[in-house]
């Protein structure tokens, strides 16, 4: 389809081609120089102690539920309005997921309220996510946590630069995991990273993202060590250099490229706010990122005649999301989840394009566009 206005597109340009190109003439291609600065901007530009760069943002979760010695045995709370990717994380330990509802049409995000009914003597840990960058309610989370012993990972894959109570996302929890995948706001194509204020969780994770050797390949190359020993059950979940380059360029672009995104934001909710659709987190908490930008249709709403006149008029759309508890396979395996705010703001959400290229006139086609397209208002 040609797209006169495409869901996401990259915030790329010549930087990130020459970086790309000084990696492959450097002939160092992973886990090395360019590594060890990104991990250093990125916790840096978080204000914590530990930034690890891993393969991809599910793997980074893997090993932060690892590292917190969740497994067989185990349950972790998890949004069902989430990627999948949430979820499965956690069913790689062995562990079990419980599904949490989510607050309500303004406020996509995990509900402690309902976080505290699935509460049970396995649970280990809850895992938030910051959908569409914007903050979940942490310290309600926190104080959750804190009275029923869990651990707090941050799903972040949504939220870099964004901030609650002047707090980075990502530096609440034990520990947290961003996304650096092609449409995210920092994006590399693949690649994600884990942060985390906690010295042995950090150890933990550098271990086994790279099959629990105790130096790498860069290391022995500069000199600091001629071998190796495996101290723990490791993983390939490595990043590589060309997409720490870009990491490093896009790092930089981030609070720009998040800006021009809240004014896109910004006035998607202006202009639709006398229409029928729900424009959520119209007065949301801290500093979003502005990662997605939902809106939900009216109940009972044509979702599918909606999209299909978007498409019409060559505007792309998307679904966030598709609530995982109602996959074939996690329906298998917990057949009675019944998540009613959940399952009602999925069936009725459309995601509508936003990306830092996004010109006004490509803003004001969308909205009218979306304006024709709604049922009209009651």
């Amino acid at each position: 389809m040609d797209w006169k206005v495409p869901l996401a597109d990259m915030n790329f340009s010549g930087e990130e081609e020459a970086a790309a190109l000084d990696v492959v003439q450097s002939r160092w291609l992973t886990m090395g120089a360019r590594t060890q600065e990104f991990e250093a901007a990125f916790a840096d530009f978080l204000g914590i102690r530990h930034a690890l760069a891993v393969s991809n943002a599910t793997a980074g979760l893997h090993l932060a539920c690892a590292a917190l010695g969740i497994g067989a045995g185990d349950e972790v709370i998890v949004p069902s309005l989430s990627f999948v990717a949430t979820s499965n994380a956690v069913l790689y330990t062995g562990a079990e997921v419980r599904f949490a509802d989510i607050q309500g049409p303004q406020d996509l995000t995990i509900s402690p309220a309902s976080i505290e009914t699935q509460i049970t003597p396995r649970t280990r840990a809850v895992m938030v996510m910051h959908y569409g960058g914007y903050p979940c309610q942490m310290p309600e989370v926190l104080e959750i946590a804190r009275r029923h012993n869990l651990f707090v990972i941050e799903d972040a894959a949504h939220a870099p630069g964004a901030s609650l109570n002047g707090r980075m996302l990502g530096t609440w929890g034990d520990a947290a995991v961003f996304s650096f995948f092609s449409n995210k706001n920092l994006a590399t194509g693949e690649g994600g990273m884990v942060v985390t204020n906690n010295d042995e969780i950090a150890e933990k994770v550098r271990l086994m993202r790279s099959h629990g050797m105790t130096s790498l390949t860069w290391d022995r190359h500069k000199g600091h060590a001629y071998s190796y020993d495996v101290t723990t059950l490791g993983y390939n979940y490595r990043i590589d250099e060309i997409r720490s380059a870009l990491g490093l360029v896009q790092l930089r672009k981030l609070p720009s490229g998040n800006a021009r995104r809240r004014e896109i934001s910004e006035a998607y909710a202006a202009a639709l706010a006398d229409t029928s659709v729900i424009v959520p987190f119209r007065e949301h908490r801290g500093e979003s990122a502005y990662h997605i930008a939902p809106i939900l249709l009216p109940e009972g709403a044509d979702r599918k005649a909606f999209i299909d006149a978007m498409r019409q008029s060559r505007i792309q759309t998307s679904i966030h999301y598709p609530p995982i508890h109602q996959f074939r396979y996690y329906r298998s395996r917990s057949p009675k989840v019944s998540l009613p705010i959940t399952e009602n703001i999925a069936s009725r959400e459309v995601t509508l394009p936003l990306y830092p290229g996004m010109t006004d006139e490509m803003v004001t086609w969308v909205i009218d566009t979306v304006k024709q397209a709604a049922p009209k208002a009651a």
